[in-house]
């Protein structure tokens, strides 16, 4: 089984992201909106749910008329391909490629490859920072699509996504020492300036072994110095179930977790 957690620019729609989320035809394991970010997450099964859900967002969205604070190459922005039970990493690499070849085909969007190998092989970063100056697309056409951009397509292990809200807005100053204190290796992390308050934006890429109890309690210690404080902590998403019960159960609550949000508990859900 291969999940799939497409990234897409619209976080504010309600009418649109129903059906945005009804084109997943059954395969929708989870949503995540953030009107901020102007960005939803959606976590789907099955390479038909990825493929109904971007046809839907090429359809009905136009990166030119969007706004937000995430970064963003494509209205479909990014579409990792994650291997779970009874499915390999060349599982995914293969669905990678299947779905990047298809995107060119059925809607002329580029597509930036990206994974699965940390180490050896280009991550989501390289292609935010490199699309188009010293990076070109993979696949597709040399230029952007007129109203869906480029899109990011990728094998990769789990992840957790996670933001630590503060109280206040933090200095320039302050955000980068934050970010140099929290960064670590499992955790890439943004500093996002919304409604007068920093985010603090992780992508947790080892989560088993820097989870989200980490990264919180990381956070928090970095700020105590900067007259800052945690004010919540958001879950974007789902988590693995081994995940969560590494951490202990009274701690749950206030990282934003629960049973019910773990991709197991999800998958058991909809195959009732």
């Amino acid at each position: 089984m291969l999940e799939c957690v497409v990234n897409i620019s619209e976080g504010c729609d309600q009418r649109l992201l129903g059906g945005l989320a009804a084109a997943t035809a059954g395969g929708l394991l989870d949503v995540h909106s953030d009107c901020h970010h102007h960005r939803s997450v959606f976590t789907t099964i099955g390479e038909d749910s990825v493929r109904n859900l971007s046809t839907k967002a090429i359809e009905t969205l136009d990166l030119g008329a969007h706004s937000g604070v995430h970064p963003r190459l494509g209205v479909v922005d990014v579409v990792p391909f994650v291997p779970l039970e009874g499915s390999t990493m060349r599982d995914a690499l293969e669905a990678r490629d299947r779905f990047g070849a298809w995107i060119v085909e059925t809607h002329a969007v580029p597509v930036f490859f990206y994974g699965p190998d940390p180490t050896n092989d280009r991550q989501l970063p390289d292609i935010r920072r490199h699309a188009w100056t010293s990076l070109n697309p993979d696949l597709g056409p040399s230029a952007p699509h007129p109203t869906a951009g480029a899109v990011c397509v990728g094998a990769r292990p789990t992840l957790v996504a996670y933001n630590v809200w503060l109280d206040v807005m933090l200095s320039d100053s302050d955000a980068a020492r934050l970010r140099q204190q929290v960064r670590i290796d499992g955790i890439r992390v943004l500093t996002l300036e919304i409604d007068g308050r920093t985010q603090v934006s992780m992508n947790l890429v080892a989560p088993r072994r820097v989870g989200p109890d980490i990264a919180y309690e990381r956070v928090s210690d970095a700020v105590e110095e900067m007259n800052a404080h945690v004010e919540r902590a958001e879950l974007v998403g789902l988590v693995e179930e081994e995940v969560l019960r590494k951490i202990p159960k009274s701690e749950w609550k206030h990282l934003d977790l629960d049973q019910d949000r773990t991709i197991e508990s999800r998958v058991a859900r909809i195959r009732r």
